[in-house]
């Protein structure tokens, strides 16, 4: 099967991806969308003329966001609602109050090298918030995304996800030593498996999902990291770090498209081994049947 190319690369903006992009009357949701990717994510989106609903967990820092986004776009339909993914509750909340079909989901929301910590439940949180939660949360919103019969899940992966593959006989490490990285990787392949299985199980319906990495950032998802560290000339800016979510949302060339991951706003290559962390998907990511396990394991967690 090919791998995806388009017209964008590593230095293309969110802007210049949704330029003549029109998505009036679409609905769209941001994770984690009062900073960062996840901001210039939902004002791109709002340049295209979607209703975007910014989920966060400060509400407040939410209502500066929309404000910001609406005066710089001119879209006045943007929201804001309450959403803590590490806590089942809100996620619930969030879901029953959703009341119109939704078009694009985008999975941003996300924790990096946290200090070991665990959810009520004893879950592992970087698991727990970067893909358990946004697991609960379209599976919940299902309906609303198959509404229509052409929706698009977004999940945001990284590079990190060469660290570690789902190790399904503790991934809440209650036996083996915790271990920062190791974690956030092992989450991050859990997003680009959801990809692969909600795909597999929704097409049918005209939902795809697809996963990406960013790229390397400045933003404060390095809080317990120290900062980045990546070396400047292979740092982006937050907009430039926004193009592939922006690109998998709306791009026509992405129609029909499901279960891939992409970075620099293309489809990655396949890697056989940890590539130095820097690029590429390992197949343990893409692979079908790590996918249902995960699926089936998730359900179990949630149930």
């Amino acid at each position: 099967m090919a791998l995806i190319t388009t017209p964008f690369g590593r230095h293309s903006t969110a802007a210049e991806v949704v330029e003549a992009i029109d998505l009036s009357g679409k609905w769209a949701i941001v994770t984690g969308a009062a900073s960062g990717i996840g901001l210039e994510t939902a004002r791109a989106l709002a340049q295209t003329g979607a209703i975007v609903t910014l989920a966060v967990r400060n509400t407040d820092a939410g209502a500066q966001v929309a404000a910001d986004i609406m005066a710089t776009t001119g879209n006045r339909n943007i929201h804001v609602a309450l959403l803590d993914l590490s806590d089942r509750n809100s996620i619930a909340k969030f879901i029953a109050a959703w009341r119109e079909p939704l078009h694009i989901l985008v999975n941003n929301a996300g924790v990096m090298a946290l200090p070991e910590q665990r959810t009520p439940e004893g879950w592992e949180m970087q698991f727990a918030t970067n893909y358990l939660g946004h697991f609960a949360l379209a599976l919940g919103l299902y309906d609303a995304l198959a509404a229509e019969g052409a929706a698009r899940i977004v999940l945001v992966s990284s590079s990190g996800h060469l660290m570690s593959p789902i190790v399904f006989d503790d991934i809440h490490f209650m036996f083996r030593p915790y271990e920062p990285w190791l974690a956030y990787g092992q989450s991050k392949t859990a997003s680009i498996l959801f990809a692969v299985g909600a795909t597999a199980r929704w097409f049918k319906d005209g939902i795809t999902a697809n996963a990406l990495m960013p790229g390397a950032i400045a933003t404060n998802l390095q809080r317990h990291t120290g900062g980045l560290r990546t070396p400047p000339e292979r740092q982006k800016t937050i907009t430039q770090g926004a193009a592939t979510s922006v690109l998998l949302a709306t791009s026509p060339l992405l129609k029909g498209v499901g279960g891939r991951y992409f970075e620099d706003c293309n489809e990655a290559t396949l890697v056989t081994n940890g590539n130095g962390y820097l690029s590429g998907v390992a197949p343990y990511a893409l692979n079908p049947d790590n996918a249902d396990r995960l699926w089936d394991e998730s359900l179990r967690l949630l149930a």
